[in-house]
């Protein structure tokens, strides 16, 4: 098995569909349209046109904060493990599977490192940003890993090409909710899965009067600037969120007013200083998003169903609201 299109699902151009050729550089269709290979990534889209580059400066600076790797924890695994459900779970555990797997959203790796410890998976990570490249230093692309830059809206494959497709942490920062679930399910081939998580929408998303007041700052500062200012918040806040880590109202009050996200009580699995990276680094997440959409559980349930898929599973856990769903043979 080989890192080619030989054995991976073939790569079309995002703007046509047409064939790709490949010269040392570059990929391009008969009609013209050519795109950069670099660090052996194909960059299949339009770099002027990429709202999520914060986040591509976001995972470059905290390339290892959320490996399970790193943290020495299994908090990612179960997290994955749950979305995808004990019998998908246990198909992708077997060698003899070998199924197509498609990573929507990849970032640095986090869920990449999971699914490449599956025996079962070749697996292919996207992302609109330059997440991309910690991407390949964390996940080296191999016999049963490639990377590729491109945009959800144009997916650079024939539709229903994959046996899995899974976009964790993505839906709510694109420009529709529902129109991204439309176009990860035409990515899954019949007899498939679709999994995704999204924010849930609760009074906690709208009370959080701190992140709602500097977001429309952040968001349109240069990505190395929003770095830096995330940087200070925390240092400014995250002391006082440690100081009252034990008393509940006082926490729930604080979290009212500072825009640090923290988690104590959710993760007592971190120690101290991968607390506060955690916090750094979703605070970060948190106030540079372009798009920042909420949806109920029965929300998510009537988008999957309205696409006509089957076995549609939703629950409140993890980011929010966790779903997946099969489509149909």
């Amino acid at each position: 098995m080989s890192n080619s299109p030989d054995y991976f699902p073939h790569l079309v151009c995002p703007m046509d569909g047409g064939a790709l050729a490949a010269d040392a550089a570059a990929l391009s269709c008969a009609a013209g349209h050519r795109y950069d290979v670099r660090d052996s990534i194909p960059r299949l889209l339009d770099p002027a046109s990429n709202y999520a580059e914060a986040f591509g400066e976001q995972w470059k600076h905290y390339r290892e904060t959320q490996l399970d790797s790193f943290t020495k924890t299994d908090l990612t695994r179960d997290r994955l493990r749950r979305c995808l459900g004990e019998p998908l779970w246990a198909r992708l555990n077997d060698p003899a599977e070998r199924l197509q797997v498609l990573e929507v959203g990849c970032g640095a790796g986090r869920f990449t490192e999971v699914l490449l410890k599956l025996p079962g998976t070749a697996v292919t990570s996207t992302d609109l940003s330059s997440a991309v490249e910690p991407n390949q230093r964390n996940c080296p692309q191999d016999a049963r890993h490639r990377i590729i830059q491109c945009d959800l809206n144009r997916f650079p494959f024939a539709k229903a090409q994959y046996d899995v497709v899974v976009c964790l942490g993505v839906v709510q920062h694109t420009q529709s909710s529902e129109g991204t679930i439309a176009r990860l399910y035409e990515q899954v081939k019949p007899g498939g899965w679709l999994v995704i998580d999204h924010y849930p929408r609760n009074l906690a998303h709208y009370t959080r009067l701190g992140e709602h007041a500097l977001r429309p700052f952040l968001k349109r500062m240069k990505p190395g600037t929003a770095v830096r200012v995330t940087e200070k918040l925390t240092r400014w806040f995250f002391p006082l969120h440690k100081a009252v880590r034990r008393v509940r109202p006082a926490q729930m009050l604080l979290s009212r007013v500072s825009p640090v996200l923290t988690y104590f009580q959710a993760l007592p699995e971190l120690d101290d200083r991968q607390q506060y990276e955690w916090a750094e680094l979703d605070t970060h997440d948190s106030l540079t998003d372009w798009y920042k959409h909420v949806r109920t559980p029965g929300e998510i349930r009537r988008a999957l169903t309205a696409l006509g898929a089957a076995d549609v599973w939703v629950a409140l856990g993890g980011n929010g609201v966790e779903g997946r769903c099969r489509k149909p043979i």
